[in-house]
């Protein structure tokens, strides 16, 4: 069996794994309790990692050892048998959309064959992401705003105007908004959860068409992951506040600190991308219950044929 073909019949495996950390977190929702949630959630999805039948190696994790009991970065999973897999994952992606019960609440989890995915250090990323079916280079990271919504507009055969791009609201991030704003696009702004707002502007049905903006460079690999498997394109660069966070990048490999990467280096290789949701959102609905079971919506990605599926489950509760 090959390699690919062996990381594809993982995928209900993986589906399972993060259905399982998406109830846990569910527990949480409008408690004011993001830790708890976010425990949860690590706690369910490491099992099901566990339970995979694999060599699993985590490359994105809760953090570096000595930060995170579990899930830490270098963390093995699995069984022990089958094919080594790197993974990347976020058991909640929005810990505080989720205390807050707000949108776009996640449980998301990337699988690659081994050496696959960027071994990406907990820092900040500024990211540039578009969908797939477009011209190669219609986006760069260092022009500007205003370029890139212009050279979109161009690109899809619409005006500037027609153009909406998904921001993160930080006072950071006001010079973006200004630039899409001056040339006549929309911006949309989200409170959390940069990899939903990447992967909105990958064609996925939510009326994005760019996402620009500085987020964690963790969720910039899986973000990029979603994207190599609906051949979208992304540029991302590492940005470092300090030295501790230089030192970090060093910690995993990373030499060029100015590097600027596009979609095939944060994912080099066929790869899954599984995300249910825990709180309704843009690209999934969140986790319910109802008449005794409790009911779940994910969205598989493989870039092994480009195919986007969306798995509504229900099982019993308890």
């Amino acid at each position: 069996m090959s390699d690919t073909r062996a990381l594809t019949n993982l995928a209900l495996q993986a589906v399972r794994a993060a259905e399982a950390a998406a109830v846990a977190a569910s527990d949480w929702i409008g408690r004011g309790e993001k830790e708890s949630a976010d425990q949860a959630a690590v706690d369910a999805l490491r099992n099901g990692l566990n339970a995979m039948p694999m060599k699993g190696r985590i490359v994105i994790g809760e953090g570096e050892r000595d930060e995170a009991p579990m899930l830490y970065i270098g963390e093995e999973v699995g069984t022990g048998e089958g094919p080594e897999i790197d993974i990347a994952l976020d058991p909640l992606e929005g810990t505080s959309l989720t205390a807050k019960g707000q949108a776009n609440a996640l449980a998301v989890v990337s699988f690659a064959l081994r050496g696959g995915l960027l071994h990406a250090p907990d820092t900040y990323m500024d990211k540039i992401a578009v969908g797939p079916g477009l011209p190669s280079g219609v986006i760069d990271l260092d022009a500007s705003a205003a370029e890139n919504v212009k050279n979109l507009a161009k690109a899809k055969g619409v005006a500037p105007s027609d153009i909406t791009v998904c921001v993160l609201e930080r006072e950071r991030h006001q010079h973006i908004i200004d630039g899409v704003k001056s040339v006549g696009g929309r911006v949309r702004l989200i409170p959390d959860g940069d990899v939903a707002g990447a992967m909105g502007a990958a064609g996925l049905g939510v009326g994005v068409d760019m996402y620009i903006g500085q987020g964690g460079a963790p969720e910039g690999v899986l973000a990029a992951s979603a994207l190599r498997c609906i051949g979208g394109q992304m540029q991302a660069r590492l940005f470092f506040r300090n030295d501790d966070e230089r030192a970090r990048a060093a910690r995993v490999g990373v030499t060029d600190l100015d590097r600027k990467y596009d979609v095939s280096e944060l994912a080099a290789s066929h790869c899954l991308f599984v995300a249910t949701g825990v709180t309704d959102g843009d690209l999934v609905d969140g986790v319910r219950t109802s008449g005794g079971q409790v009911h779940t919506h994910t969205l598989l990605l493989d870039s092994a044929d480009h195919s986007v599926r969306r798995i509504r489950s229900a099982r019993p509760l308890g």
